[in-house]
């Protein structure tokens, strides 16, 4: 464990609806690093089909939130932060759920700002790292991270050209002093005192993290509910983006129906992947809570995901996609430059349209 009167302080920010089992779980995973925890709590307006009348969770969200508080917080660090009806939905530029994060944002008063998803974690080791790695360098000005996607079981991820591509990863650590501000959610951006954004200073990138042997392990796509919620959310957020989203769920969520289609984000290819890693501590006991009935979740079925993965056709097949991904994309440079010849046109072609 390290000295926290000796780091930098870290204060977390989390938005959250509808966050159970996660809740109490990820701020165990973060309690002992943490300067402060600022939990921002509530939907926006094109959330309602997931809220309460007057902006909640509908699960028991607050409940465990204010038992945490109670029970689990001997040193104050946690802070609550409702509103009484829904938060803004879109912020100046047309983005959501910037209202939430700017809300924790404005009362952080820590030396970073560490922004979680309540349905992510990481390992206490590479949380030590990281807090090390901020003091021994003071001139960082934001880190990201690249992620393991988990999918219907924490034995299973779901890779993607979506997810392999984004090599700078998830914005998630910024430098926090007076005159920052929380500019966008979607990408998470941050500003210095000049309106500078910390990612054009010293920016550490994903890529740069996970060569590291650093992640962040999220728990997105675990549950049925989590998967419930994200189609009846996305689609009235992003109607033209994610208008098939409904249908992607109950063809390749619930059920197996194009197993190369496997993430919500589902304009790229993806596949499933056996996880032979480890696991968060918290995770872990998340999973046997619940398998206790000490948690009450609800679990996906995993004997269709066990069937796909004993086929070697299939193996073989996201073994070609994972080659294709940098092909596919230098095919798809060439593509776009003026007089390439057709051949290499039809070539892009086709590996587009194998995964489909």
């Amino acid at each position: 464990m390290i000295d926290n009167n000796k780091m930098p302080k870290i204060s977390f920010g989390i938005i959250v609806l509808n966050g159970e089992p996660f809740i109490t779980y990820c701020l165990r995973s973060i309690y002992p690093f943490a300067y402060e925890i600022i939990v921002v709590e509530g939907g926006h307006e094109d959330a309602k089909s997931v809220c309460t009348p007057d902006g909640h969770s509908i699960d028991t969200t607050l409940e465990t939130l204010y038992k945490f508080k109670k029970e689990e917080d001997p040193e104050n660090k946690l802070t609550i932060v409702t509103k009484n009806g829904f938060w803004t939905k879109e912020d100046e530029f047309g983005r959501h759920r910037t209202a939430q994060s700017r809300a924790y944002a404005e009362k952080a008063t820590g030396d970073y700002l560490w922004q979680v998803d309540i349905d992510e974690f990481y390992k206490k080791e590479d949380m030590i790292r990281i807090i090390k790695m901020l003091k021994n360098n003071p001139s960082i000005s934001a880190v990201s991270f690249k992620q393991k996607s988990f999918w219907g079981g924490i034995d299973y991820i779901s890779e993607s050209y979506y997810l392999l591509r984004n090599k700078g990863g998830w914005n998630r650590i910024f430098k926090w002093d007076s005159g920052y501000k929380y500019i966008t959610h979607e990408p998470p951006t941050v500003s210095d005192e000049n309106g500078v954004d910390l990612h054009q200073k010293h920016w550490i990138s994903g890529e740069v993290m996970r060569r590291k042997n650093i992640i962040m392990y999220h728990y997105s796509l675990l549950f049925p509910w989590q998967v419930h919620q994200k189609v009846k959310v996305y689609r009235d957020e992003k109607k033209e983006f994610y208008k098939e989203l409904g249908e992607w769920a109950e063809n390749n969520y619930f059920r197996l129906g194009n197993p190369f289609r496997v993430h919500n984000l589902y304009r790229f290819p993806s596949w499933l992947i056996r996880y032979k890693g480890t696991h968060p501590e918290q995770v872990v006991c998340m999973i046997r809570d619940i398998k206790e009935g000490k948690k009450i979740a609800e679990l996906r079925r995993t004997d269709d995901i066990e069937q796909l993965l004993s086929s070697k056709k299939y193996r073989r097949r996201t073994f070609l996609l994972g080659i294709y991904n940098p092909i596919e994309q230098i095919l798809t440079q060439l593509y776009r430059v003026k007089n390439i010849p057709n051949r290499i046109r039809k070539i892009s072609r086709r590996l587009k349209n194998k995964s489909k």
